[in-house]
């Protein structure tokens, strides 16, 4: 059951929920929506994380409301989205943040952990899409944000519970993007694929190896892509896609997959292996941290604080546009040759 403060009420401010808003890139965004005069919903398990949350969000001009909930249960979920319409009238924007991940080579990972893995980060998204659309339909508006990642096109090895929950999640929102459509709803959903974050999470997710896991690829403050996030929700974009390795990974699964599939194999395990040993310690798989540990990861020395986003219509009418002269430029060399 849900634990749910008591903040007092400001009329007129838009209204967001976001999950997994005690650290990393739930806590940058519910900031980032404070920043802009938003009331923002805080929903995640640690208590701890949770009242940090509720100090930065309102520091930073908004009002919070803190609902401590596990994501995996649907029940919980719909009775936080519950809490939040009776307190503020209306949800305008729902993020779906929360995620899970387990660390190792997948015939290592017990079956319960790829469970809760997907528990979390799957049907995490499912129940807050749903509890959200329960409250968004009596006034036919409203905005379901999916935080993706590149990993929910193109898969790297040593995460096969979390890309596997990613891929699920964007095969969910384009089902109910089309259903929507059909009944003529005005309700949006929008999808944002990440690249990788200094985020705490490769400090307490659970893992399989004698080290740490890592980032690979350019890193981003979870500020800058937070930024991102919420100009996704506030222009209704379909989908975006964050950092050029994000374009890479995807275009490069869509173009070249069994190339891409031994270059993985070959380059993309033992950069992910941290130096820093897994023994004793945080596992937050099946429950909370019990400190609160801020948006931030230890990785901010080479994380950069912009990251470019990308609106991937357009990114595909200029590839192949830039397909569509090359084989022009081949058959006109081809030509003048003959």
């Amino acid at each position: 059951m849900p634990v749910v403060s008591n903040p007092s009420l400001q009329p007129g401010r838009p209204v967001v929920a976001v999950t997994g808003a005690s650290a990393g890139v739930g806590r940058a965004t519910a900031v980032a929506f404070a920043l802009r005069g938003w009331a923002v919903a805080l929903l995640a398990r640690s208590g701890p994380g949770l009242e940090g949350a509720r100090q930065d969000v309102e520091n930073a001009g908004g009002e919070a409301l803190v609902i401590g909930v596990d994501v995996a249960d649907a029940a919980a979920v719909a009775l936080a989205a519950a809490q939040i319409v009776k307190r503020w009238g209306r949800i305008d924007v729902w993020v779906n943040n929360a995620m899970a991940t387990v660390f190792g080579p997948a015939d290592e990972i017990p079956p319960e952990e790829f469970l809760r893995v997907t528990q979390v980060t799957y049907l995490g998204a499912v129940h807050g899409s749903l509890a959200a659309l329960k409250h968004m339909r009596s006034a036919d508006q409203g905005l379901i944000v999916q935080v993706g990642s590149a990993l929910s096109y193109r898969a790297i090895p040593l995460q096969a519970p979390y890309c596997g929950a990613k891929f699920a999640v964007r095969g969910f929102t384009d089902s109910l993007r089309c259903e929507l459509r059909r009944q003529g709803s005005r309700i949006s959903l929008t999808m944002v694929q990440l690249p990788a974050v200094n985020t705490p999470q490769f400090d307490w997710s659970r893992t399989h190896m004698p080290h740490r896991h890592r980032p690979v690829g350019q890193v981003y403050q979870p500020e800058a892509v937070a930024e991102k996030i919420v100009r996704a929700a506030t222009s209704r974009t379909r989908e975006v896609w964050l950092g050029w390795t994000t374009i890479q990974a995807i275009l490069g699964g869509m173009i070249a997959p069994g190339w891409l599939d031994h270059y993985l194999a070959r380059t993309a395990y033992d950069p992910q292996i941290a130096k820093e040993t897994s023994a004793n310690g945080p596992d937050i798989l099946f429950g909370p941290m019990s400190e609160d540990r801020g948006p931030r990861g230890r990785f901010g020395q080479t994380a950069k604080s912009r990251v470019a986003g990308f609106d991937p219509r357009v990114v595909r009418i200029t590839f192949a546009t830039v397909l569509l002269l090359a084989a022009f430029l081949v058959g006109w060399v081809a030509g003048e040759v003959m």
